[in-house]
């Protein structure tokens, strides 16, 4: 008579809401201390070389920017500054949203989307440690920084480093601003708005101002976009969750905290972190459900007939 072996029961993946919120909290812990190992505090110009570096990869990115005619930027933001309310606005949101959204889309995910959340969890902080890598290999300062003090005279900023791109090129015509500067403004210390300055000791403590390339805000603004997308039935809250990202954009460019290809680079950093979270995802479920079907042959070996 043939034995008969239990029928394998499905193996049932459980989810925690203190487990990840642990580990989301540790690796966010992790970003933030390695992101600012490559931080502004810890240089000077005369210590090292990262805030020149950060000058002049600036300047290859608006020079880039000028040679497919997309250097735009500082018009943008100048046609705004005389909104002074509208400004304020921009700075809070810049300062809030980005943490806020993130993690009530987090949350979201976790309850209403429990199928796709550890695939979006591992999204999330490949596309953020994709972040730390450019950070630390391509410091880039952002244009609210090129004309504003020198880590020599206490600040983070560009102001005493020569330019050709503060003058007029050699075509005679004038590549930045016409007093001579870039012609961006630090709206943050300038009209205020957020709950927090990077003028404070300790922002200037734990702060990376060249963290730019890729922009993490539109990196994780896309991200609550494209997660909880196939939550939305109405079709005005479709829209509204695809103006997130795209309102991100507008900030960080009114705001000067970016150039607009650092929001490409977050976008490409999201799309290899979605394909490497997923990968890693069902890599781990191959595995589990090895080591899932392995118990159950050994424990119907192991009982008795």
């Amino acid at each position: 008579m043939n034995e008969q072996v239990p029928t394998l029961a499905k193996r049932q993946h459980r989810t925690y809401w203190w487990k990840e919120m642990l580990i989301m909290g540790g690796f966010y812990l992790i970003y933030s201390w390695s992101r600012n190992l490559f931080g502004s505090a810890h240089i000077s110009l005369e210590t090292g070389d990262r805030p020149l570096r950060a000058f002049h990869n600036a300047e290859r990115v608006i020079q880039f920017e000028r040679a497919i005619g997309l250097f735009h930027e500082e018009s943008v933001q100048d046609w705004f500054l005389k909104f002074r309310g509208f400004i304020r606005f921009w700075n809070t949101y810049y300062g809030t949203a980005h943490f806020l959204v993130t993690f009530i889309v987090f949350w979201v995910l976790f309850v209403k989307r429990k199928d796709v959340f550890p695939q979006w969890r591992n999204t999330l902080a490949i596309t953020t440690a994709i972040g730390i890598v450019g950070f630390s290999m391509f410091p880039l300062m952002p244009p609210r920084l090129l004309d504003t003090p020198c880590p020599s005279a206490g600040g983070f900023g560009g102001a005493c480093i020569q330019s050709s791109y503060r003058d007029e090129g050699p075509d005679g015509i004038a590549q930045t601003a016409d007093d001579g500067t870039f012609g961006f403004v630090d709206t943050l210390p300038e009209y205020g708005g957020a709950l927090w300055t990077f003028e404070s000791k300790a922002m200037k403590s734990i702060s990376n101002q060249y963290a730019a390339m890729p922009s993490m805000h539109i990196g994780w603004s896309s991200w609550c976009a494209f997660a909880v997308w196939p939550l939305m039935r109405r079709r005005w809250a479709k829209i509204a969750v695809l103006l997130y990202p795209a309102a991100t954009l507008f900030c960080i460019v009114v705001t000067a905290n970016h150039y607009w290809i650092d929001g490409v680079g977050g976008q490409l950093a999201l799309a290899i972190g979605a394909w490497l979270g997923w990968d890693l995802h069902k890599r781990n479920q191959r595995r589990l459900d090895r080591a899932h079907q392995f118990k159950h042959e050994k424990t119907a070996i192991n009982e008795p007939t």
